[in-house]
């Protein structure tokens, strides 16, 4: 990405390759300058809400690898190579939603050597229909509602110029309407306008932003995004004051007067297990036809991945009919090299994992762990069970390409499938993302949604390496998911929580994700949440302690746990991870 010529006079009327790189760049610079603004969107009171950090990292990365580009000579392509680049780079949620809307962008942007506005605008609706495709299970109030408002304000935009270029060229009578250049300015500025202020809505739509009186993180990480590429448009005509009224949007309220609501709870239902796994690929069809199918497999059953394009696809996903998946399959192409195996049959998935001593690296026919750690202590529990650990944790989620290397490392040893544990609800998309990638080349991969290390270690209890991956991934998902999950950490700003008011360097006791306890004891509040956590029973309890847990904490917390419930297995585990003193699994 070689230095860019300077900006022009006035609005643009297209976006070439310098303005597109001058995009790139500034957008970074405007990320770096806000992460600890958007960082501080979080809706909780703990220093570990790292959107902006995220979107900076992921931004920085891909913009890293593409200055080592130097074959890219039009506007569209530069798009396509820097989509593919933050997906490799991406690091978090948001970071993973970002890549697919530069994705959507690049693919209707496509062929457009220079971009007006409407290619712009296409682009744009491409990029909000990528975004949504991202997530499993779409909320308004997000990045997801900036998108759409986005979108629908560029596409307006483009068509309100295009019927004004017509009537100019209609009275000069030297042009036709299809001939009318749509200026990229006026699709930009409206874009950023209908982005900030929808992005001023979203506490209207999420009652956890409301009560925390914050917008959306995320959503607000996309503005920043349409301001820079309004700026680049306006060429010397950037507004400079746009900055305090755009930080006004942003923010409804100062975090730290603001109330706090509850999160959703990241604990999955554990659910029976489908008898069958069904692969195939589908050729001879398309993007709507794929995505009735996509629809259609989920209806089902669960673990549906279908990825692909350019005219064939991989689908993958556990059912129990599965001459139905196939019939689904036939409805929408031809499927072909068609693989139907059967998941239930003699697993147990209520053996106990020991763990053996030093880390197993040599090669393996069976299935192998990827797994995500924040601390060191952490990182040698999952390398002992022959797990390849990328470090993960607040500041520094793992990105999609540290992911996909781990998995390539462990197929490269003889893998013949792979489980990938993130241990983190931000790192999910991120190893969906890698599981897709890997699938693409051929390598079987398979995502456990775990939102929290003692689910993962929990998960890690049931792994059996002779078993194939796609039935060890069911028995980890069901003991992940039966486990309950607490914290105690110490709040970094006021807020309201559901445990009540919390004041900065008060300590917070957490329970499947949701503040209900607000003390001044780390030791009381552990108590607490062992309590809460062993209310309705439990045989094993697990607790990790971070690097600033007390000294004699963890043990009080095992003497506890055995008075609250006689005969219960307590395993004490050094994480010696950062923000979280105390991290507690009842299973």
């Amino acid at each position: 990405m070689p230095g860019a010529a300077p900006p022009p006079d006035g609005p643009l009327t297209l976006l070439d390759l310098v303005a597109v790189r001058r995009w790139a760049v500034l957008t970074r610079s405007l990320f770096a300058a806000r992460r600890a603004e958007i960082d501080a969107l979080n809706v909780f009171p703990v220093p570990d809400g790292d959107t902006g950090t995220n979107l900076y990292l992921t931004f920085d990365g891909a913009v890293e690898r593409t200055l080592a580009t130097t074959d890219v000579t039009s506007a569209d392509a530069l798009l396509s190579v820097f989509a593919k680049h933050l997906l490799w780079t991406a690091r978090g949620n948001s970071g993973v939603i970002l890549s697919q809307l530069a994705r959507g962008l690049a693919e209707g942007c496509a062929g457009s050597v220079l971009i007006d506005g409407r290619a712009l605008a296409v682009g744009l609706r491409q990029a909000e229909v990528r975004a949504r495709q991202a997530v499993t299970d779409p909320k308004e109030g997000t990045i997801l509602t900036v998108a759409s408002a986005m979108a629908e304000a560029a596409e307006r935009a483009a068509a309100d110029a295009a019927e004004r270029a017509a009537d100019t060229a209609d009275r000069a009578a030297d042009a036709v309407e299809d001939d009318a250049t749509v200026g990229v300015h006026s699709v930009a500025l409206a874009a950023v306008e209908a982005a900030r202020e929808a992005l001023a809505r979203t506490p209207e739509q999420l009652e956890v932003l409301a009560r925390a009186g914050v917008v959306d993180a995320g959503g607000a990480g996309l503005v920043v995004l349409l301001e820079c590429l309004e700026r680049v448009c306006a060429g010397q005509r950037a507004r400079s004051g746009a900055d305090a009224s755009d930080r006004r949007s942003r923010r409804r309220a100062d975090p730290s007067s603001a109330a706090f609501g509850a999160a959703r709870r990241g604990h999955v239902e554990a659910e029976g297990i489908p008898e069958f796994e069904v692969m195939y690929l589908l050729a001879d069809s398309d993007d709507a036809a794929v995505e009735t199918l996509r629809a259609r497999l989920v209806e089902l059953g669960d673990s549906v991945l279908v990825v692909g394009g350019d005219g064939e696809w991989n689908v993958h996903a556990h059912v129990d009919d599965a001459g139905a998946a196939v019939e689904a399959g036939i409805e929408a192409g031809r499927p072909h090299r068609v693989r139907i195996s059967r998941l239930t049959d003699g697993h147990d998935a209520g053996n106990r994992f020991d763990r053996p001593q030093g880390h197993d690296t040599t090669p393996r026919s069976g299935a192998a762990i990827v797994a995500c750690a924040a601390g060191v202590g952490l990182e040698g529990l999952f390398e002992d069970a022959g797990a390849v650990v990328v470090r993960s944790g607040p500041g520094r989620r793992a990105s999609t390409g540290g992911l996909i290397g781990a998995i390539r490392e462990q197929h490269a040893r003889g893998a013949s499938g792979v489980v990938v544990l993130p241990n983190d609800g931000d790192t999910l998309l991120a190893a969906a993302a890698a599981v897709r990638a890997v699938a693409d080349d051929g390598i079987e991969a398979h995502l456990v949604h775990v939102r929290t290390a003692v689910q993962g270690i929990a998960a890690l209890a049931v792994f059996e390496p002779s078993a194939p991956a796609s039935a060890n991934v069911l028995a980890m998902q069901a003991a992940a998911s039966a486990t309950r999950h607490g914290a105690v950490t110490v709040a970094n700003r006021a807020a309201l929580t559901s445990g009540g008011r919390c004041e900065a360097g008060d300590v917070l006791g957490v329970v499947d994700g949701d503040v209900v306890i607000v003390g001044s004891d780390q030791l009381v509040v552990t108590r607490e949440v062992v309590r809460r956590l062993l209310a309705s029973g439990g045989e094993l309890v697990t607790v990790v302690g971070g690097v600033d847990a007390p000294e004699g904490l963890l043990q009080a917390v095992a003497d506890e746990a055995r008075r609250e419930q006689h005969g219960i297995e307590v395993s004490l585990i050094d994480g010696g991870q950062a923000v979280y003193p105390v991290l507690l699994g009842v299973e």
